[in-house]
């Protein structure tokens, strides 16, 4: 029978404002705010980090990533084992017990960053935050999918999401406020109160659990399986073969704006200190725009019309301004930058990562992490060095742009494809059926 406490509550503000139901209004805060905790987290941090790859120029920056892809690919056997023994109550506080951990010793490292010497530091803790960001925010989005159906993803995602956002909003604008040593000791009290949300959260949904995954989610039974389940499954996977696609496409776009960007901000800013002033104030206007895209227009799209209209949405808004960018050239880098990345993180991520509601746990703990972690580095790799040999060609700014504009219209067509595989659980069209 329908349970009458997820009835929407005719008149309420709540309600309209959010799409929650009054049962799912604990689980909605609490995601709300891990999701703010875990961008504020990142954001404190990334302008240090992006003042490096400003410093080393487009051409360089592929060694960056090279180095991130091979951390990355070398902990997801170690995340595949973790996940594979215990249950998520204990393994999401492990992967953030130990980037605090991290965090906690990186403080003493920047204050003898002359002795160790800021070229090797700045490449440790680029590649480190890479890693870092990957993997908290993968697993975040899995414990969400994990926790709600796929109708409750509908409504409460671009929400949740818009938690994540106004910390992404806060993080820079506090990052310009405190020396590097302070931003990392609040980064780690940030992630201490991720470990408090997760054990309140799950425990929540032991209390409602999601039907979809009713006969999985036992009181601390494990997901079990290989360590290296996760990279068989995107092999394996039409489903998660769609969604590495898309996730390489997505690539094809940000990645070849954050490289033409590099230049345009070492060609305006001479100082390490300028460079991470300027990556600050872009951060501050993608983030903006991406929750003015989550309150506006994701929700109202996911909830009427569906995932795979949103990620239609967000191919056609990044289309539009690197058709722009076509035209124009370098002075629409910048511009570029801002909107695709706020159309990804606005639209199409909200969106891809409901999906993931819809697959099986070990899809989203094992093969979810593989694609948004090695899978994101891997592409971030083949871009940027098929960037350099371009650029060894001449190709600019309208060239480029008119690659990622191919990208962004192929990815329309892998939203609509990945949202049909037939391997996931059919839509739930309402979230008060049990």
């Amino acid at each position: 029978m329908p349970d009458t406490t997820d009835s929407p509550e005719p008149g309420s503000l709540w309600a309209m404002v959010t799409g929650a139901r009054a049962h799912e209004r604990p689980a909605m805060a609490l995601a709300f705010v891990y999701a703010f905790c875990v961008l504020a987290a990142y954001y404190l941090l990334r302008p240090v980090r992006d003042q490096f790859s400003a410093a080393v120029g487009s051409t360089n920056l592929w060694q960056f990533w090279v180095g991130t892809f091979v951390v990355t690919l070398a902990l997801v056997p170690v995340f595949g084992a973790i996940v594979a023994r215990w249950p998520r109550e204990k393994f999401i506080p492990a992967v953030n017990l130990f980037f605090i951990a991290c965090l906690i010793t990186f403080v003493p490292a920047f204050q003898m960053q002359e002795r160790i010497g800021v070229r090797l530091l700045g490449i440790v803790f680029y590649i480190w935050l890479s890693v870092f960001n990957l993997f908290v925010v993968s697993v975040f989005w899995s414990f969400m999918a994990d926790a709600f159906d796929s109708a409750q993803a509908r409504r409460l995602f671009p929400v949740i999401a818009m938690g994540g956002t106004l910390g992404a909003i806060v993080g820079p604008i506090v990052a310009g406020q405190l020396p590097i040593d302070a931003l990392l000791m609040v980064a780690s009290a940030l992630l201490a109160i991720c470990i408090v949300c997760t054990w309140r959260l799950s425990a929540w949904s032991h209390r409602h659990p999601n039907p979809q995954r009713r006969q999985e989610l036992a009181r601390g039974e494990v997901i079990g399986g290989s360590i290296w389940a996760g990279l068989r499954q995107v092999f394996a996977s039409p489903f998660l073969r769609s969604m590495f696609a898309l996730m390489l496409l997505g690539d094809a776009v940000g990645t070849v704006a954050y490289v033409l960007t590099a230049d345009i901000v070492a060609a305006k800013a001479a100082t390490s200190e300028a460079r991470k002033t300027l990556y600050a104030h872009i951060d501050l206007a993608t983030n903006t725009l991406t929750l003015f895209l989550q309150v506006g227009v994701t929700r109202a799209l996911m909830a009427r019309f569906g995932v795979v209209a949103a990620l239609i949405a967000d191919a056609a808004i990044k289309a539009a301004v690197l058709l722009e960018t076509v035209l124009i050239g370098a002075p629409m880098v910048i511009p570029m930058l801002v909107v695709t990345r706020g159309s990804a993180y606005g639209i199409g991520k909200p969106a891809s990562d409901s999906l993931y509601a819809r697959a099986e746990r070990a899809t989203l703990y094992k093969g979810k992490n593989v694609i948004d972690t090695a899978g994101w580095r891997f592409g971030d790799v083949v871009v940027s060095l098929s960037m350099k040999g371009l650029i060894g060609i001449g190709v600019g700014a309208a060239g480029f742009a008119l690659i990622s504009l191919c990208a962004a219209g192929l990815s329309g067509w892998f939203g609509w494809r990945v949202a049909h595989a037939p391997e996931l659980a059919p839509e739930r069209i309402a979230g008060d059926q049990d």
